[in-house]
């Protein structure tokens, strides 16, 4: 809608990026602190009544003829807070919804949703704009937020101990211990940062590399980005078989294994200059890092004890928005010095050392989950 009806080119466009991450370097934290003193749901309820304010603050400025990029980046902002506590809330809240035997499925069901809403909405939302106009898809989008309010009110959240009054400094530092204490969660939160500096990586190169080396169209690179999106969803199918048939600690170490396969992949069509290859890197790229969180993200909840869930939550949500920035700056820079070909190398170097760091932790012993921590 920027560029359509505001004619926003790329530094717009980059502007209006930048100030929808900020919240989840500013906020997570807070939240996470907030998540653990309070209801977990009335925190999801507010987290998504705001977005969905957000997005009736767009459809509003948009029939009245308001609509500018400040505007926008303010309502952005205004989204992307309630998008970081939800995002902090929802992984600490299912441990005391579903019991622990069937935590991984419950987590494989959630991130299979969330990934073929992934991949719906975008297509979803384009096709409406093209055919009714952008405010018949803010309308939708508005509607569905509401939805989402009126399903948040029918959880049934356990009652929880009231905390003992502490300094919020004085939790987060408890909650930075467990993290970095821990010899299942240190590795974990590494292996995620180093995936995700690897990633944005070969973000930041594989658009101009496909175009100016591999000869695709636009059509064509969104058909590779879009077996992503593929690859989550049948991921996602496939983690609690695998779960089922693997060692606990072996499940997990799959999703690494299969994002340095996938780098190999694409660097491979530096040999072989290959849309198919690139779709197919694309694909298991979408298939392994999305094992990768459903079987880290049940082992999280399992050995966080119940009352750190939020702050712990925090703290994985903003390392790893902090990673991507660095991961694109590193790919620009390589890129333009060197080249695209250097930056998939390096991505590729990045991707061996996530899954030798996990494949090197205690995380390789573990045959099921671990007792759960009260």
């Amino acid at each position: 809608m920027a560029v359509l009806l505001l004619g926003a080119g790329p530094g717009e466009i980059g502007t209006l990026a930048a100030v929808q991450s900020l919240p989840f370097l500013l906020l997570s934290i807070p939240f996470g602190l907030l998540a653990d003193r309070t209801s977990r749901k009335r925190l999801m309820v507010t987290a998504e009544a705001l977005r969905m304010l957000a997005l009736l603050g767009v459809l509003a400025a948009l029939l009245t003829n308001h609509l500018s990029i400040p505007l926008l980046a303010v309502l952005g902002f205004i989204g992307a807070v309630g998008t970081v506590g939800f995002s902090v809330a929802a992984p600490a809240i299912v441990p005391a919804l579903v019991d622990r035997e069937h935590l991984a499925k419950a987590n494989g069901r959630l991130e299979l949703a969330r990934s073929a809403a992934f991949a719906a909405g975008p297509a979803l939302g384009g096709a409406l704009t093209s055919w009714a106009g952008a405010s018949t898809a803010f309308v939708l989008a508005a509607m569905l937020s509401g939805s989402a309010v009126v399903l948040l009110l029918q959880l049934r959240e356990p009652q929880r101990a009231a905390a003992a009054p502490r300094h919020p400094l004085l939790e987060l530092r408890d909650g930075a211990h467990m993290v970095w204490r821990d010899k299942l969660l240190r590795p974990i939160l590494l292996t995620a940062v180093a995936w995700n500096i690897s990633w944005f990586v070969l973000q930041a190169a594989y658009v101009p590399y496909a175009v100016r080396k591999l000869g695709l169209s636009a059509g064509e690179v969104g058909m590779t980005l879009g077996a992503y999106g593929v690859g989550m969803m049948l991921g996602a199918l496939l983690t609690s078989r695998i779960v089922a048939r693997l060692p606990f600690g072996r499940a997990i170490q799959l999703g690494p294994a299969v994002s340095v396969l996938a780098a190999l992949t694409m660097v491979a069509t530096l040999a072989v200059p290959s849309g198919l290859l690139a779709a197919l890197s694309f694909f298991l790229f979408g298939v392994g890092p999305i094992i990768w969180v459903i079987t880290s993200t049940t082992l999280r909840q399992t050995v966080t004890p119940g009352a750190m869930l939020g702050r712990v939550s925090a703290i994985f949500l903003t390392v790893n928005t902090g990673a991507r920035p660095i991961g694109a700056a590193l790919g620009g820079l390589v890129g333009a010095r060197w080249g695209e070909a250097a930056c998939l190398l390096l991505a590729l170097a990045g991707f061996v050392v996530q899954a030798w760091i996990i494949y090197a932790s205690e995380v390789r012993v573990l045959e099921r989950l671990p007792a759960p921590l009260v």
